[in-house]
């Protein structure tokens, strides 16, 4: 079983802090949620992890393996594979071009295993009939469908989520929770950060909370909802899932 830790992390822009000693940790087969409030330093937190944001301190690592100052394409080569909000496919390429882009990456495998690995995972994700399809072409959730094939295709050990919900329509939602659980049940620890709350304490089995920069709750989404300090400075008293 992998494990991904971020510990004791912190960052400051000039004299501003604005993450300050926040800890979790993700495990092969669970889904984490990383909420707060706006401008509370959960994306910040999540970009360090990600690598697109260097720590000012804080250890980072896969395995116990510290991977807090490599930089984001080592940290994929170790297994941290990364979907962020944004369009992120080749929209001139083809769907299984797309995908065979990160395969080619891949020298351990043989022409005839890319081949094989790109069958499977069109197959896995249901996006065999578009295959042919440019990025351009697709619908939003063709696009997100596309997006994590080709994310798995690097073989990564975990899979961190940048608003996977945003801007998405309600039947793409649900489509969206399903691919994130079979994510899960494939034994991939799946990290997300997102502003809907409900959608992502709905899916997630743990959640931490960051609020000013301090992570503020953990637990189980029960836990979380149940917990003053976030209704105080988050949710409310009325949220319910």
């Amino acid at each position: 079983m992998a494990l991904l830790k971020a510990e004791h992390l912190a960052k400051s822009y000039k004299n501003r802090k604005v993450v300050s000693d926040v800890s979790l940790q993700v495990q092969s087969g669970q889904i984490v949620g990383l909420l707060g409030p706006n401008g509370a330093g959960k994306t910040t937190s999540f970009y360090m992890i990600v690598g697109l944001v260097a720590r000012d301190e804080g250890r980072i690592s896969i395995d116990d393996e510290d991977i807090s100052v490599l930089p984001m394409h080592s940290r994929s080569r170790m297994g941290i594979g990364y979907l962020p909000q944004e369009a992120s496919i080749f929209r001139k390429l083809s769907v299984e071009n797309n995908i065979m882009a990160v395969l080619e990456t891949r020298k351990e495998l043989t022409r005839e295993e890319r081949q094989d690995k790109l069958e499977d995972l069109l197959e896995e994700f249901h996006i065999q009939h578009i295959r042919q399809s440019a990025g351009m072409a697709l619908s939003g959730g063709e696009r997100r469908r596309v997006e994590i094939a080709r994310a798995l295709a690097a073989n990564p050990k975990f899979i961190l989520l940048d608003e996977p919900f945003a801007g998405v329509d309600p039947i793409s939602v649900i489509d969206i929770k399903k691919i994130i659980e079979h994510l899960r049940d494939r034994g991939l620890g799946v990290l997300i950060t997102d502003h809907n709350v409900r959608e992502t304490l709905d899916v997630c089995e743990k959640a931490y909370i960051v609020s000013q920069g301090h992570l503020i709750a953990e637990g189980s989404p029960d836990e979380v909802l149940n917990n003053e300090q976030v209704k105080q400075v988050y949710l409310g008293e009325q949220f319910r899932l």
